[in-house]
This record gives C-alpha cells, sequence and structure tokens, in this order.
C-alpha cells in the first residue's frame, strides 16, 4: 500500500514539473552592473531576536518578498512567510504566514518562488515519500498557489537513491530552477553521500522528472561547507554562500559569485563579496532579485539587501 502511495505521489510531482518546465522563465539578456553597495536590514521584515528571520528571495516580478522565520504565529520550528508591495518603489507589507499546507510542524524553509505561482521549498516533515525525513534532513518539495483556491498539497520531488528524484538522505538546502539553452537545471545544496555540503545540479527530464544531480565541482571547496546557491534569471551569475577559507573572507559564513559567459560553459572562481556584504557574523541564503538589481540575504538573524546599479552602457 505505502509503495503504490509513494509511486502516485512521484507520478503527480513528474506531471506537475513537466507543467512546470513550459512556466519557467526564458533567460535575460546579459547586462553588466556596477559593484554591490552596502548592506542594510530590509525596512519592515525583521522582528527583533532572538526570533530569526532568513532565506529571503523575491518573487520573479518584484512583488513579494518570502522568508523562512520562526517569529510568534508559526505552525512549528521555522515556517515561510511572505510579504506584499504594489510595486518595486513601495515598501513591503508586514510578513504573512503562508499557513498550511505549504507549513507543518515541522521545519519548513528556503522557499523559491517561481512564474505562474509556483514555489520550491525545503521541509522536514514526515511521509512515505521522504528520503530521510527529521531535524537536519531535510527534502526539496513543490507546490502552487491559485487566487482561487490557495495553495496546492506539496509533492515531494522523489529521491536519488531510486532514480526518482533530486533529494538525499542528507539535507537539502536552497533549490533554484534555472532553464538555459542546455536545459532546465535545478540548482541546490546537500550532504549527498558525503561529509561536505556541496552544491549541486541536476537536469530536468521532459517528463519533468530529474536526471542524477552531480556536484558543480567549480564551485565546492573541499572539507568546507557550500551552501544554498541561486542562479541569475539568465543564467550567467550565481550566489551562494561558504565558510571557505581565503584570504579575502571576512569570517564565518561568506557570500560568495561566480559568473559564466554563456550557459554552456564552467563557472569562474567564486569570488568573495567583500565588505559591502560580508562581515564577521554569518551571511547566508542571498538571491538575487529577477532584474539583477537587489541581492537578498540572512545575516545573523536578520534578513538585508543590497543594491546595484546597471553599469553605464551595459
Amino acid at each position: 500500500m505505502v509503495s503504490r502511495v509513494i509511486r502516485a505521489h512521484r507520478r503527480r510531482a513528474a506531471v506537475l514539473l513537466a507543467t512546470l518546465a513550459l512556466a519557467v522563465a526564458a533567460p535575460a539578456a546579459a547586462k553588466h552592473f556596477d559593484a554591490w553597495g552596502l548592506a542594510v536590514p530590509e525596512t519592515g521584515i525583521n522582528v527583533p531576536a532572538p526570533v530569526n528571520d532568513g532565506c529571503p528571495i523575491e518573487s520573479p516580478d518584484g512583488r513579494s518578498l518570502f522568508i523562512a522565520s520562526n517569529r510568534a504565529g508559526t505552525l512549528g520550528g521555522n515556517d515561510i512567510w511572505v510579504a506584499t508591495r504594489p510595486n518595486e518603489s513601495a515598501p513591503w507589507s508586514e510578513p504573512v504566514n503562508l499557513g498550511a499546507p505549504i507549513n507543518s510542524t515541522a521545519n519548513d524553509f528556503c522557499p523559491t518562488p517561481l512564474e505562474g505561482g509556483w514555489l520550491l521549498f525545503v521541509s522536514e516533515r514526515t511521509g512515505p515519500d521522504t528520503c530521510n525525513a527529521g531535524p537536519g534532513s531535510g527534502d526539496i518539495y513543490l507546490a502552487r498557489h491559485n487566487p482561487a483556491h490557495g495553495w496546492s498539497t506539496p509533492v515531494h520531488l522523489g529521491c536519488d537513491a531510486d532514480g526518482t528524484g533530486p533529494n538525499f538522505p542528507g539535507g537539502e538546502f536552497g533549490p533554484s530552477l534555472v532553464r538555459t539553452a542546455q536545459g532546465t537545471y535545478l540548482y541546490f545544496s546537500s550532504f549527498g553521500y558525503g561529509a561536505d555540503m556541496d552544491i549541486y545540479a541536476a537536469r530536468m527530464r521532459p517528463d519533468g522528472s530529474f536526471e542524477a544531480a552531480h556536484p558543480v565541482a567549480e564551485l565546492n571547496s573541499v572539507g568546507t561547507a557550500d551552501f544554498m546557491p541561486n542562479v541569475s534569471r539568465n543564467g550567467l551569475e550565481i550566489v551562494f554562500n561558504s565558510n571557505r577559507p581565503a584570504a579575502d573572507a571576512q569570517g564565518g559564513q561568506d557570500i560568495y559569485t561566480a559568473t559564466r559567459s554563456s550557459t554552456a560553459d564552467p563557472w569562474s572562481m567564486p569570488i568573495n563579496l567583500g565588505p559591502n556584504v560580508n562581515t564577521a557574523g554569518n551571511e547566508t541564503r542571498a538571491s538575487l532579485s529577477g532584474d539583477g538589481h537587489r541581492l537578498h540575504f540572512g545575516r545573523d538573524g536578520d534578513v538585508q539587501v543590497s543594491t546595484r546599479a546597471t553599469a553605464t552602457g551595459g
């Protein structure tokens, strides 16, 4: 009976993902930007300690900001919340809990909103289709919002062990879906079957399932934790956090970036974003806005934002 339930869930996931693949935004044209400005706390989003606010990411249209938080009103542990605004010049509303079925009594975090009301996120909830549920063993799920009916029941993306999806027995973090000329790829970080947190990528098949995920070698540093990748809309820029030793490391987890000339090329050597973004504290789960002008990330329990302008002639 359990195996039939799991197979039914996996078939539903494949159908949803095949539909999602058609809705993923086409790559935007390459743009050139100035350096990131000094990061500041995002206005109207953070709650004072001991609350932890993090995992910030904008919706593709820049009108919603999703976060994970353990503030009062959660269903359990970390929940996913969203703030909204009518346009990019307006202030954010007070964040609202997404409620069930997105949030559960377990930790729910790393939201990734996509075109068409889709949402990828990570959850430690239990269930027959999980790869190894429990604290520190979150899997990636997919759901969709219907304005008339609310959120659909989240669907588990399947397990690497049985060839049905990208999830490993260890925890996954920071899903990021990007469409390229070479196909649609899911980037995320995971322990995989090893001891270190590394960045992985899995190619989506035409039916919506995923090929086996592989470490992105040029982004990972041996013996360190490389977390929560987020890829730009055009697939040419990536940000993530790492505690790798480096001459320019600011301390703790820092935000790094890498670029490439085309989506067929390997990523460049990651570079530290420097003191305008990183501090002696821990900077985590950076994400790029759809237009590339804003960088949101967490720092020691608060959501921060840095901005940059389009370079002259870019």
